[in-house]
């Protein structure tokens, strides 16, 4: 009789102790959602039957108050690497039956920051995604006292748990490597924004990779991502025959091409360019530019893989290796 009424009394924590997983595991057996491996589901659903589990509608709401909502704050900026980032997490957050509440910060301040989280909060979010392309917005979202798992796409030095990312540091390198190989020996580069850690990367994978072959480094040109800043840059630009120039990113690139026609420079036969991203144009410019491609796609997925830790299985966040970039060759490049 006393054992009847000791697994009536079970309830969610024991059945979790005996299974050996989380609270938040056991819940999610409970209301048939998904990523649970099959023994793990298995496991639990053994655990409940052991201690004849049966949770009211009440618990079982009790142990459910999320929202299955994430806020997801993006910049302020139709820029292709974050737009393609957030795009894929929509895609991938849907794949998981959660919903998202997008937000952009246009303004960097820690007070801004500050605006747009506590709205997030409000709404009752189980997480909190951000797409950095300012390292004082990463920063500032760190000070606040969250109370839910916060994720962001970030490339720095510093690993964390809480942070995936695109390895730009290689990639960077792997297009002044292609250019040396190429014979240039005066590779310069058009970074982009002094406070984007994508950018903050390729400076340092580039003078790396320079320092690696012997080769002198000038000082880089900062653009804003825009093919206009890059069209900028290109007029002024010190460059003899032979040279090269490695472009933060694709559109900067595209201006680039522009400037050197307009200055009556051939590419690749006087200049070889290379870019950053792969956007859908690269491949049909005059010449095909040769480029970094990034999967955002897979960044995406991460993310939101990231965020089912966080929220379902905290203890089991570890660190991430970048993802890998892939090197296109295209005639932009060649000699």
């Amino acid at each position: 009789m006393s054992e009847e009424r000791g697994a009536k009394s079970a309830n969610i924590f024991d059945v979790a102790r005996l299974a050996g997983v989380s609270h938040q595991t056991v819940s999610r057996v409970l209301n048939d959602l998904p990523n649970v491996r099959p023994a793990t589901r298995a496991r639990v659903q053994q655990a409940m039957a052991q201690l004849r589990y049966s949770p009211s509608p009440a618990a079982r709401a009790l142990v459910t108050k999320r929202t299955r909502t994430i806020g997801l704050i993006t910049p302020g900026t139709a820029d292709f690497g974050p737009t393609s980032i957030a795009m894929y997490f929509n895609v991938a957050a849907r794949a998981e039956r959660y919903s998202v509440d997008s937000v952009t910060a246009p303004d960097t301040d820690a007070a801004s920051i500050r605006s747009v989280v506590e709205g997030l909060l409000r709404q009752r979010v189980d997480a909190i995604v951000l797409v950095v392309t300012d390292l004082g917005v990463l920063e500032a979202v760190r000070g606040l006292d969250l109370g839910v798992p916060m994720v962001a796409a970030a490339a720095t030095q510093r690993r964390n748990p809480q942070l995936v990312s695109i390895d730009q540091y290689r990639g960077a390198r792997s297009a002044v490597r292609h250019l040396a190989e190429s014979g240039h020996r005066r590779i310069l580069h058009i970074a982009g924004p002094p406070r984007n850690p994508d950018a903050v990367e390729r400076i340092r994978g580039w003078r790396d990779e320079l320092a690696s072959h012997q080769l002198a480094v000038v000082e880089p040109h900062h653009g804003d991502w825009t093919a206009a800043s890059g069209a900028e840059i290109g007029r002024t630009l010190e460059l003899a025959p032979g040279d090269a120039v490695f472009a933060g990113n694709d559109h900067m690139a595209i201006g680039l091409l522009s400037a050197l026609r307009a200055r009556g420079l051939q590419v690749p036969s006087d200049i070889a360019v290379v870019g950053f991203d792969d956007v859908p144009e690269a491949a049909y410019l005059s010449p095909p530019l040769t480029t970094v491609r990034q999967d955002f796609r897979a960044l995406g997925e991460l993310m939101m893989q990231k965020v089912l830790l966080a929220v379902e299985e905290p203890d089991g966040l570890t660190e991430d290796t970048p993802l890998p970039t892939h090197l296109i060759v295209r005639e932009s490049s060649r000699s």
